[in-house]
């Protein structure tokens, strides 16, 4: 059996104890998803949080605890006389041994009990302590299993100790600290949950936003039906600028963009040309000059998503967050490059003026 000396009902299951187990799981969870969302979504405030906030509730706890802690102290402590039935040392590699003892504690006003306890023993001192020795130890009341040897005893108490012939109790008679509830772990359980589920939804845009943009895009997305759209051309250069939700790798967009950018029968040539998910931009030679060039129209466009997807499924960018398609004949033949970016670098791939890889440089 198991006894309690007088002390109340356990608390561990109170509103307050229940409470509290929230609580903590609620830090627990919260701090875990900040340190992990704000990584995936580069957040440093939100990573700092995670950090700082079980510190903060950390201390917080402490100082709630204080009144408590000081009631406890100002309780005198019970002192009895106790039989060592085993003890072991533990371990350690200081001057104190940690030290672990099998207690038959005799209170003068109560029935006898066993406990184990473990506690750290100075080497010099150790000699002094044998099965079938007798201490003097106190606890709290409401607390028995707290036992602790009392070193130096005031000398009635050591002179008891000295001519006292105490008996071993079964070992069943044995005071321990009582198990925490099934409820108190369930409520913690939940609290965690709860804060981590907070954090994730307070920045789902963020996470599930960039899933979002990681997806390679298809070949041939359909053509969406708003035609919003920005042209600036000037001599030199042309840019043009998609609405929300149009991609350039949609299907046609890119040769409207370039026929809104050479209308009239323009015919001059590129030195270079850009083309991002919104935004194309194309660099012209001057007229009259003999610098390299091609033709935009000649460009192998259809052949654009599918290098773009391959870009980004094969080159061990992961998860993948922009790419670029960059057309230039500065110098010999015509190279188209797609190159794309995430959090472990950047990647590309080189195509000849066909369409067809000749080169490619994976994430390292």
């Amino acid at each position: 059996m198991t006894i309690a000396m007088g002390a109340p009902p356990p608390t561990h299951n109170t509103p307050v104890a229940l409470a509290r187990g929230f609580l903590t799981g609620g830090v627990v969870g919260a701090s875990l998803a900040a340190l992990v969302v704000g990584g995936i979504v580069e957040s440093v405030p939100l990573f700092v949080s995670g950090l700082v906030l079980p510190a903060v509730y950390g201390l917080l706890f402490y100082l709630a605890g204080m009144p408590r802690r000081a009631r406890e102290a100002a309780v005198v402590p019970r002192t009895a006389l106790a039989l060592i039935e085993s003890l072991e040392a533990v371990g350690g590699e200081s001057s104190d041994v940690p030290v672990r003892f099998g207690l038959t504690v005799v209170p003068d006003d109560g029935a006898a009990y066993r406990v184990d306890i473990t506690q750290d023993i100075n080497l010099v001192d150790l000699h002094d302590y044998r099965p079938r020795g007798v201490l003097v130890v106190q606890y709290p009341q409401d607390r028995p299993w707290r036992v602790r040897i009392v070193k130096r005893p005031t000398p009635e108490w050591e002179d008891r100790a000295a001519s006292a012939r105490l008996d071993p109790v079964p070992g069943a008679a044995r005071a321990a600290e009582p198990p925490e509830g099934c409820a108190l772990g369930a409520v913690a359980l939940l609290g965690l949950l709860l804060g981590a589920a907070a954090v994730v939804l307070l920045f789902r845009a963020d996470l599930f936003g960039r899933e979002d943009t990681a997806k390679p895009p298809p070949a041939a997305r359909p053509s969406v039906s708003s035609t919003s759209s920005t042209t600036v051309v000037s001599s030199a250069s042309g840019t043009v600028t998609l609405g929300p939700g149009r991609s350039f790798l949609d299907q046609g967009e890119l040769e409207r963009a370039l026929g809104s950018l050479t209308e009239g029968g323009d015919t001059r040539r590129a030195l270079t040309l850009v083309v991002q998910e919104r935004l194309l931009s194309v660099v012209f030679a001057l007229s009259g000059t003999q610098a390299p060039g091609f033709a935009p129209r000649a460009l192998p466009y259809g052949r654009f998503p599918a290098l773009v997807e391959e870009a980004m499924a094969g080159l061990g960018v992961d998860p993948p967050r922009t790419w670029q398609v960059t057309a230039d004949r500065l110098t010999g033949s015509l190279t188209v490059r797609v190159v794309v970016t995430g959090p472990e670098g950047a990647a590309s791939l080189e195509a000849n003026g066909q369409g067809k890889v000749v080169r490619r440089a994976p994430a390292r």
